[in-house]
């Protein structure tokens, strides 16, 4: 059994046991306070104890475990990597979001001598390659490119103190289940376990069993709730005028930095195009997009080059900009836990921020499924510009969360197709992605099997009548 963290007291970074070096760190970022999950994680993960740790998105789960990671082997000078050997692995789901943990991993390490590297597909191996080389204090990578490193003898784990994973619950419903037990099973056994995630399901507790001994759980908010610091709130809005509706709310509002969710890498592509043609500076960043362009449309929304970033949910839990103030869900997601995570790209680190929902009588039992998710209904708001034609209809009466049985594993036969993720993962064929089977699913008859190619958004004036594919 686990045993719980309590903490009454709020804490400074100063009373956590940190170097001199790391504080250091801390203060060259503006900060003083730990939050809440830091002030609990920081400790436990110093004493060397196996972690179990949940927190809302945007509340410093990654500090939580960098900060104590980089202290525990920096105490170690007398350790020398090995060629190709890792000390510490830190695995996350998506590349944004392993490139986000590299970054934190080197702000705070700016005055150790540690050295640390990002691995992740999309972008050539050979460089990676040679960076492993010379053996590195701190590998944050995803599993798909690691396992491909692995069996090119790349990187080798026989001095491993410790594992971190990092946004468990996303790397399950990625499918990442298959690469992790094997990544697992090439480890040291000895080692220290961290598991960081935004929710304790019971998949997460599935996964915990064979990899936590005896951990300590921390968790410091209800699962699957909202910050409170996010004003949400919902436009019923036929599907057809919506890129009209968020042209108007973006400009009438002046909304100068807002992150757009669509469900579909082609309603990303098709919306950035119109949002264009209304004179907004618009980018998108979705799976079937090269690392380079995802990284650099990123780049340019962070420093206001870009005004819209338009996503699909792999970048869900992959932006960190503390002071985002408006997240848009231009599609209600399928999962419903992902609209806790898209919505917890705003009001980060203490700040306050909005996040606005488009939601067309088609999306009425999404609507419902979310409002259950998150225990509480969406405030509705009108505008006497865009009534809809299809009426929205009426939130369900919310009623109590039960407990979720976690999912089966089904093994793969010898001859079972395989498919590629989009990071380098090779998927089973009964276990593609939520946007893989809906891609499958969705698949026009009669026509090959080939896409049809969609008409763009009218520009002006939109009455929806000229579209006749989903955005």
């Amino acid at each position: 059994m686990s045993d719980t963290a309590t903490n009454s007291t709020t804490p400074k970074f100063t009373d956590l046991g940190l170097s001199e070096s790391l504080l250091k760190a801390v203060r060259d970022k503006g900060y003083d306070t730990p939050s809440p999950i830091q002030a609990q994680a920081i400790p436990a993960v110093l004493s060397g104890r196996d972690v179990m740790a949940a927190a809302q998105t945007g509340t410093g789960k990654t500090a939580g475990f960098t900060l104590p990671l980089l202290q525990k082997l920096s105490s170690n000078k007398g350790t020398k990597v090995g060629t190709n050997n890792v000390r510490a692995l830190v695995l996350t789901p998506t590349r944004e979001l392993a490139a986000q943990v590299s970054e934190s991993i080197a702000t705070y390490g700016k005055y150790l001598n540690l050295h640390s590297t990002v691995v992740f597909g999309g972008v050539k191996i050979n460089p990676q390659m040679m960076r492993l080389r010379q053996g590195v204090d701190v590998l944050v990578a995803t599993p798909g490119r690691l396992m491909d490193l692995y069996n090119q003898n790349a990187v080798k784990f026989s001095q491993l103190e410790v594992l971190i994973l990092d946004e468990a619950d996303r790397m399950l419903d990625m499918g990442f289940i298959r690469d992790i037990k094997k990544i697992i099973a090439l480890l040291p056994k000895h080692r220290q376990n961290l598991l960081f995630s935004a929710t304790f399901s019971a998949d997460i507790r599935a996964l915990a069993k064979g990899l936590v001994h005896k951990p300590l759980e921390i968790s410091v908010n209800p699962e699957n709730s909202t910050a409170e610091k996010v004003t949400q709130w919902l436009m019923a809005v036929d599907k057809k005028r919506k890129p009209a509706v968020l042209t108007h709310l973006i400009k009438e509002n002046s909304w100068r930095q807002v992150l757009v969710f669509t469900k579909t890498k082609h309603g990303a592509n098709k919306l950035t195009k119109y949002l264009e043609a209304e004179g907004l500076t618009a980018a998108a960043i979705h799976g079937n997009k090269s690392q380079g362009a995802r990284t650099k449309a990123l780049a340019s929304f962070k420093d206001g080059r870009v005004q819209v970033l338009v996503a699909t949910d792999i970048a869900a839990r992959g932006i960190d900009i503390d002071l985002l103030p408006n997240v848009v869900n231009f599609d209600l997601p399928n999962v419903p836990e992902d609209y806790v995570h898209r919505i917890g790209r705003t009001a980060r680190a203490g700040n306050t921020g909005q996040a606005v929902s488009l939601v067309c009588a088609d999306e009425l039992n999404l609507l419902w499924d979310i409002e259950h998710v998150i225990q509480q209904h969406i405030e509705r708001k009108t505008l006497d510009k865009f009534v809809p034609a299809n009426a929205l209809g009426e939130s369900r009466a919310i009623r109590p969360l039960k407990a979720k049985r976690p999912k089966k594993v089904h093994q793969a036969g010898s001859n079972s197709k395989k498919t590629e993720h989009k990071d380098g993962q090779h998927l089973s064929k009964g276990h593609q992605t939520q946007s893989n089977r809906s891609n499958t699913n969705n698949k026009p008859a009669g026509n090959g099997g080939k896409p049809r190619r969609a008409k763009p958004y009218a520009n002006k004036n939109t009455q929806g009548n000229t579209n006749k594919a989903n955005p």
